[in-house]
């Protein structure tokens, strides 16, 4: 595959194109990873400051008590959105459901294993381990092993 820049004079004009013969899985990912790059997002943290952070840095999104949280490498932020609209903005950027309150970023995903009933465990690159309920392992355990997305 061959890869070129081209610098140009103004901001404005910025833009990836992605040219192909076929649209396969890695050109899906190449397209969410440029597509999840640098966009922004803001949030609040737990000493009551507003911040901006990337879309990127999010491991994933849990809403607890009515609020929705983003947690990143190095912070937590609440997030002044609802846990169905995260999953809907974000799917083509790598996020999927993986539990009634959670919504993980793909990208940060280490791997997945079998718990019990069913279910299974998500091992983030940060380490955490979130469960993943038997209504959403079938689906994200064929996202993951089968390298597809449900985005077509």
């Amino acid at each position: 595959m061959k890869v070129s820049i081209r610098k140009i004079l103004k901001k404005e004009e910025e833009q990836v194109i992605i040219e192909c013969v076929e649209i396969t899985p890695e050109i899906k990912d190449i397209h969410s990873y440029v597509q999840t790059k640098g966009t922004g997002l803001s949030g609040v943290t737990f000493d009551q400051r507003m911040e901006r952070f990337y879309l990127q840095d999010v491991y994933y999104f849990e809403a607890l008590d009515e609020k929705v949280f983003a947690y990143t490498k190095q912070q937590v932020y609440e997030v002044k959105m609802r846990l169905y609209e995260t999953e809907q903005l974000y799917k083509t950027c790598h996020f999927v459901r993986c539990s009634k309150s959670v919504v993980l970023n793909l990208m940060q995903l280490e791997c997945i294993s079998p718990a019990l009933n069913g279910r299974f465990f998500a091992h983030m690159k940060n380490g955490e381990r979130l469960m993943i309920s038997r209504q959403y392992a079938g689906k994200l355990k064929q996202i993951v092993m089968g390298g597809g997305s449900d985005e077509d």
